[in-house]
């Protein structure tokens, strides 16, 4: 009896696409994406053109390439979405940190000697929650509940009573959070004029204040944030602030501008509220090396520690919902054109949120955003359309114009080495004036089965690396 034996569909496919005569071009473009998760298909050609001669350098053309079409990474900073362009991502905001820290990339070395503090700022309380408890060597406590919770464990930031936890002002609090962040700044400008005796208007004469922040989800759901501030003087980073800019009146002025920063807004049935920052925040002082003083923050550790969380979302509450929640054809209002939208049948849902595969504290999250989404005193707040975020309508990532460089000056860095390995590889020198006329069309996204599992394997290959990397770090460090 003859046997027959079935491969799968993925498999098959990598087989037929290693069967081609240039099947190398196609590993070598992925290879060149890092494995990207979701790259864009586009075909189309570029013709490279010197300017002053008319010459047509260079020509490509995807209908020369094996599929026909050229693979363009992603660009999404959301580890969810795609770790290989949310890991560039991360490593950008690193060194955006660091040059705001230690200097370089434009920004001089004598900015590590201006007073700077690590600040950690969350949301007040909505109701008594599940955290993980131990002592500073390690061993577990009892959480109010009675049990211990390991890290890991589900229920770590899920309400004790989920009918007692106030989801409404959970999700005003996010839904405000840019606007208090920006209100703590002004805040904090003033709180330092005041210690140094200036008043506003002489402040900008004598000094600078610089920051930089990120924003990271609790496992509650509610934002906190974590950021660089830091005194200049007038002119920004390349000046040197005044002698009486230390990093004790620093901390002091953070501290006290932290307590004094409130947004007014709407709270629950259209009452005037008062939104601020919790009670719990944390202000340290930053130093330069390993062994200047007692605090553990350095400016390599409090960069690390920011740029990890600016490729995240609401993972950590939402148990990684990181796409829209609300109709498309209706844009959440659950009407079109004046009916009852057909699609979402006037839920303003574009799927169901009773049937979404998360925790009851996730569901109860959304469910607070599209009520009071619903409602027309609280729709200049978008709270439908955040749902996934949990009405948390700001950027994540944000920074002062002189902190230090920026993120578009990173990527003209990388812009600007392709376009010199382009030119060396035509032979031609960098004085050169080229033009570049091209004409693009997308056609889709995401790779053939046969593709991704090139792709997977590109990735794991990075990972690796990145591990024997650090590894490598870790012992030099040691040694």
């Amino acid at each position: 009896m003859t046997q027959t034996h079935s491969i799968s569909a993925p498999l098959a496919n990598l087989i037929d696409l290693a069967a081609m005569h240039d099947f190398d071009r196609l590993q070598a473009q992925i290879e060149r994406l890092g494995g990207c998760a979701r790259p864009i298909q586009i075909t189309g050609f570029s013709a490279t053109i010197n300017k002053e001669t008319s010459e047509v350098l260079h020509v490509f053309n995807t209908d020369d390439e094996p599929t026909g079409r050229l693979l363009v990474a992603c660009g999404n900073r959301r580890t969810s979405r795609c770790p290989t362009c949310a890991e560039t991502y991360r490593r950008d905001t690193f060194h955006l940190i660091a040059t705001g820290l230690s200097g370089g990339k434009g920004t001089p070395k004598s900015i590590a000697t201006h007073p700077r503090a690590f600040v950690t700022l969350t949301a007040p309380s909505f109701g008594p929650v599940h955290h993980k408890i131990s002592t500073r060597s390690g061993v577990l406590k009892p959480c109010r509940c009675g049990h211990t919770h390991a890290a890991g464990d589900p229920l770590i930031g899920s309400p004790l009573n989920l009918d007692t936890y106030d989801y409404e002002s959970a999700v005003l609090w996010n839904a405000h959070a840019a606007k208090i962040w920006a209100r703590f700044t002004t805040r904090l400008r003033r709180e330092v004029a005041k210690a140094a005796g200036l008043s506003q208007r002489e402040f900008r004469d004598h000094a600078r204040l610089s920051y930089a922040k990120v924003a990271e989800y609790q496992a509650r759901g509610a934002v906190h944030f974590h950021a660089v501030v830091r005194i200049d003087g007038p002119e920004g980073s390349s000046d040197s602030p005044p002698a009486w800019a230390t990093s004790k009146l620093l901390t002091k002025a953070t501290k006290a501008a932290i307590k004094s920063t409130a947004v007014p807004g709407l709270g629950i049935d259209g009452n005037r509220h008062l939104y601020a920052f919790g009670k719990v925040f944390n202000v340290q002082p930053i130093r330069t090396h390993d062994f200047d003083g007692d605090t553990p923050f350095t400016d390599q550790t409090v960069a690390a520690y920011i740029a990890k969380y600016a490729t995240k979302g609401a993972e950590a509450a939402t148990d990684a919902i990181d796409h829209p929640l609300y109709c498309p054809t209706c844009q959440g209002t659950g009407y079109s054109d004046r009916y009852r939208c057909t699609r979402c049948d006037g839920t303003g849902e574009g799927q169901p949120i009773a049937h979404l595969v998360v925790a009851d504290h996730a569901r109860n999250l959304f469910r607070a955003c599209f009520n009071l989404g619903g409602r027309p005193e609280y729709g200049h707040l978008l709270l439908r359309k955040w749902a996934h975020m949990v009405g948390f309508p700001g950027h994540f990532s944000t920074k002062s114009r002189r902190y230090s460089t920026t993120l578009g000056a990173l990527r003209d860095v990388r812009r600007a080495w392709r376009t010199h390995q382009s030119r060396a590889a035509l032979g031609l020198l960098d004085d050169t004036t080229l033009v570049l006329e091209s004409a693009w069309t997308f056609i889709g996204t995401g790779y053939s089965p046969g593709e991704e599992l090139l792709a997977a394997q590109v990735r794991r290959e990075n990972v690796v690396a990145r591990d024997h990397k650090n590894c490598a770090r870790t012992e030099e460090v040691w040694l």
